[in-house]
């Protein structure tokens, strides 16, 4: 494969998490070192930035500000959920790109984030190879929800996961602390996909969890869900519910919608839910008389938590964004970063990179596994647990000034 010269542009979409920004961070510096990458930019809000001819110099950054990347919360370059058209519908924007691609000589261009993120980056990886235009095209895994297809995690995930396990845990003691007792439902996020709920099953395992935790893979049945709630605070005097935001009915009504019409949509058609938490505390009040109860919602916390998160996703989103932009340069394109979960000589667990097609992961969700869930629904089992506690491993490194965490400020040198 010959070499390929010429500059290249990191960009992040949707979501963001707590290790997004190692990511982006494995791009940069591993992109600035890279011989035959002439320029790094930085894409100001996703491909809204390449669409706006907004694009930062990331070569004009200190490399000491780089580094505090690696444990900076959020997309430091900015986000966006902006939906790209079907170029044979609409090519407007595509030949926008193009045009900016070859204003700054791009044949790299490197996209961060989750589902759509993905469909991004393979609509344009296709279009510039229709139009004849040599760009090396790779996407780079993010997402708290880990739906992502065909990779065993996803980075972003495991972070959050810790988080809403260790919250749940804190919580667990906080709702016994006095002589009255209380039912305590938590709202964690998950609209498609209840991997991160069911993190709180390792607070749980520790012995200081949910009693109940449900997810969107199984139908959501009311009279089911109150009877549970009964059941346990009548033994018990205490129960604590963990919730994914996107649990529905068997019609596939959300129940975040239940008395609420005209839920708002985002750019991709998704439904912008919360306060489900409240919902299910008010529809328990209604049915359980006079309790005290407490609905919720962890909300961007779970996803922002860089002092809490797992070192292991740390390091794997790092390598995540390195790898790509490696495998790019050797001449591979129009695919995604994957991880494959293997063991090393001593049993323990080991993460190795495997590539993915661009075309199979764009809008492909993953769920939980029906049989990782306990058979009543209402429970995550020991299946699900192995899979997901060596992924919390590891403390986060972070730099410390006046007490707090010193996280990044970059200068947005824009390029001209």
């Amino acid at each position: 494969m010959k070499e390929l010269k010429g500059a290249c542009i990191i960009g992040q979409s949707g979501g963001p998490t707590a290790v997004i920004n190692a990511s982006a961070y494995g791009v940069i510096r591993t992109a600035l070192d890279s011989p035959c990458i002439t320029k790094v930019y930085g894409a100001a809000h996703g491909i809204r930035g390449v669409l706006d001819d907004t694009l930062y110099d990331m070569g004009a950054e200190a490399a000491s500000e780089l580094a505090l990347l690696m444990h900076t919360p959020s997309s430091a370059l900015g986000s966006c959920r902006y939906k790209l058209k079907d170029s044979d519908v609409d090519d407007t924007d595509y030949k926008r790109i193009l045009e900016i691609f070859k204003k700054y000589d791009v044949r790299y261009f490197f996209y961060n984030g989750g589902n759509d993120s993905m469909d991004t980056c393979n609509k344009i990886s296709k279009y510039m190879q229709k139009v004849g235009y040599e760009c090396r095209i790779m996407g780079v895994p993010k997402t708290i929800d880990n739906d992502l297809y065909g990779t065993d995690h996803c980075p972003g995930f495991a972070s959050a996961a810790k988080y809403v396990a260790t919250s749940c845990m804190e919580l667990y003691h906080d709702a016994r602390v006095y002589d009255k007792n209380m039912i305590c439902v938590v709202e964690i996020m998950g609209r498609h996909a209840g991997w991160l709920a069911g993190s709180a099953s390792v607070a749980t395992y520790m012995g200081q969890g949910p009693d109940l935790i449900y997810l969107p893979e199984v139908d959501f049945e009311m009279d089911k869900f109150i009877a549970d709630v009964r059941r346990i605070y009548d033994e018990s005097g205490e129960c604590f519910v963990a919730v994914s935001e996107g649990i529905h009915d068997k019609t596939g009504t959300l129940i975040a919608e239940y008395g609420v019409e005209n839920a708002p949509v985002d750019a991709f058609g998704h439904k912008q839910l919360g306060g489900l938490a409240s919902t299910l505390v008010n529809i328990l009040k209604g049915h359980l008389g006079n309790i005290k109860m407490r609905g919720i919602e962890l909300s961007l916390l779970q996803r922002c938590a860089a002092h809490c998160a797992s070192e292991t996703d740390v390091q794997e989103a790092f390598l995540a964004g390195k790898s790509a932009v490696e495998y790019a340069v050797s001449g591979i394109t129009d695919k995604m970063i994957g991880f494959q979960r293997t063991t090393d000589e001593n049993g323990d667990y080991k993460c190795e990179i495997k590539l993915m097609e661009l075309t199979e992961v764009a809008n492909t969700e993953k769920k939980v596994p029906r049989e990782w869930i306990n058979e009543a629904g209402n429970g995550l089992n020991q299946k699900y647990i192995e899979y997901v506690l060596p992924l919390l491993q590891g403390a986060p490194k972070l730099v410390y000034e006046n007490g707090l965490p010193r996280f990044a400020h970059l200068r947005k040198v824009q390029a001209k």
